[in-house]
């Protein structure tokens, strides 16, 4: 039996399927979702068979009760493939009025039709990606978020991972099969690469497009990861690197690649601030997962390890998808903060019930001080009578040792980070 490393989204699945009567898993093709989601499902419909594809394409067009038979919880993998599933769930959730019948998984985003019902009350979405470090096993997991945002603050642990499992780790990603099969990983991430500019970028929306120009617009992407960088700051990359596209190609490409949840940038944050500074909306540029990025720009370990500045970029990008993970556990968001004075902070957690935690991520020791330093002004730029004091203010870093500054900061390795 194949291994299976249990995830964080179970309990999100769990908690829904007892409210709603369908679940839509959304997420990167590889990050795991169709095995999580056949933990819940009592009948199986995969629908990237070709023979099952058509018989229930037919379905769709013939018979409601053939295409939803089977016991419930019912599955279906790759639904997208018959966008029309969604309006039978969606009404037979309203007939039945019955919570935890139906599970989607998708890997693209279907294609637009502006008929289909937005399933509010009857389908919740649901995102998942690739592993963090706490699922991977990699982090020892001593210090929560959640204990943070309790008020938990006395934060004590040992990360046990060095620069070059950092280095590693990166490259690796979160994938499942990368995880379990480590000395496989960096191989099986460039096949992963190879088929979504090759063949998944053709699939997603019906568009003919190029694999070396797919190729060219994701190095691009990879090369400004963890910035603010313009649409045309990345078109003058490519067209210096490789080619030269219009924005109108350029858009068609990334808009591909976000339907196949492969680039997922980060927004920005806009509090209620006492001076008058204008808080900036450009997103942040980020993959789902930094070993696309790396494989993009054909960067190993080795090459990150002599070039700490840039290994700082992905350090960050593997940070943010782990707070994403934990962010979306606790029903929270993740955000950037940049204002129009130049204070920038690289992540914002905010929960729904409105407390929130300000982040920035250094890779090593000696950019700590100025770190702190900047959580200690966005925290004063805060107009308290609008908003929550932060629960916590914390240096995310690569160091191994966990612990509490005087100024009440809290520096926090990866390494020992969870939910």
């Amino acid at each position: 039996m194949k291994q299976y490393l249990n995830r964080l989204i179970e309990t999100t699945i769990k908690r829904k399927l007892e409210a709603i009567g369908c679940v839509a898993i959304e997420g990167p093709k590889w990050c795991g979702k169709s095995t999580t989601g056949e933990r819940f499902a009592k009948t199986i419909i995969k629908l990237q068979n070709p023979i099952t594809f058509r018989q229930y394409e037919a379905f769709a067009t013939t018979s409601k009760e053939n295409l939803l038979h089977g016991e419930k919880p019912l599955m279906f993998d790759e639904w997208q493939k018959i966008p029309d599933i969604w309006d039978f769930i969606r009404t037979d959730i309203d007939e039945t009025g019955l919570a935890g019948q139906y599970i989607l998984t998708g890997s693209a985003k279907p294609l637009e039709n502006q008929e289909r019902h937005s399933g509010t009350g009857r389908i919740s979405k649901i995102a998942m990606h690739p592993m963090s470090l706490w699922e991977s096993g990699d982090s020892t997991g001593e210090i929560s978020l959640k204990d943070l945002f309790d008020g938990k603050d006395n934060v004590l642990g040992k990360s046990k991972l060095s620069l070059d499992d950092l280095t590693f780790v990166t490259c690796r990603g979160g994938w499942p099969e990368t995880v379990i099969r480590p000395e496989y990983a960096l191989t099986l991430v460039s096949d992963y690469y190879k088929s979504l500019t090759t063949e998944d970028i053709k699939d997603v929306d019906g568009i003919k497009r190029n694999y070396r120009r797919a190729q060219a617009v994701l190095r691009a992407y990879a090369r400004n990861i963890s910035t603010h960088a313009a649409n045309t700051t990345i078109l003058n990359d490519i067209a210096a690197n490789d080619s030269t596209i219009d924005i109108k190609t350029f858009s068609s490409y990334i808009s591909a690649f976000e339907k196949l949840y492969v680039i997922e940038n980060i927004t920005a944050w806009s509090p209620k601030l006492r001076s008058k500074s204008i808080v900036r909306t450009a997103n942040k540029r980020q993959f789902v997962d930094p070993s696309v990025a790396a494989i993009a720009l054909g960067a190993n370990p080795h090459d990150f390890l002599n070039d700490l500045n840039t290994f700082g970029f992905f350090f960050e990008s593997l940070c943010n998808r782990d707070l994403r993970i934990y962010a979306e556990c606790l029903e929270g968001e993740l955000y950037h903060y940049y204002d129009g004075d130049g204070l920038e902070v690289d992540a914002i957690i905010h929960l729904n019930n409105g407390c929130w935690g300000a982040i920035e991520i250094k890779v090593g020791g000696n950019q700590i001080d100025e770190a702190a330093k900047n959580l200690l002004k966005l925290k004063n730029k805060m107009d308290l009578s609008q908003i929550k004091e932060p629960s916590f203010l914390m240096v995310l870093t690569g160091i191994r040792d966990a612990y509490k500054r005087q100024d009440g900061v809290l520096v926090v390795p990866i390494g020992c980070l969870k939910n």
